[in-house]
C-alpha cells in the first residue's frame, strides 16, 4: 500500500468535535472516517484507505489517479 500517493485530508470538525478524515482523489462521500485526536485520525485514514482500495480492486474498478504536487 505505501506505493499509492493518494491525499488524505484532516479536518477539525466543531459540528462533530471529532477530526474528520477524507480522500479527495476518490469520487462519492466526503468525509470517509474520524478521530477524537489528529494521530487517531491518520491511523483510522490509513486504514480506511487500504479498505478502499480493496474495494475497488476487488469489483476491478480501475483507481483513480492520485494528485501529486510537484515542487518548484
Amino acid at each position: 500500500m505505501s506505493n499509492f500517493k493518494y491525499q488524505m485530508l484532516i479536518q477539525w470538525s466543531e459540528e462533530d468535535n471529532c477530526f474528520l478524515v477524507g480522500f479527495p482523489d476518490f469520487p462519492g462521500q466526503r468525509w470517509r472516517t474520524h478521530g477524537n485526536t489528529y494521530e487517531k485520525a491518520v491511523k483510522n485514514g490509513i486504514e480506511a484507505l487500504e479498505s478502499l482500495i480493496m474495494a475497488y480492486e476487488a469489483t476491478n474498478e480501475t483507481l483513480p489517479e492520485p494528485t501529486v504536487n510537484k515542487a518548484a
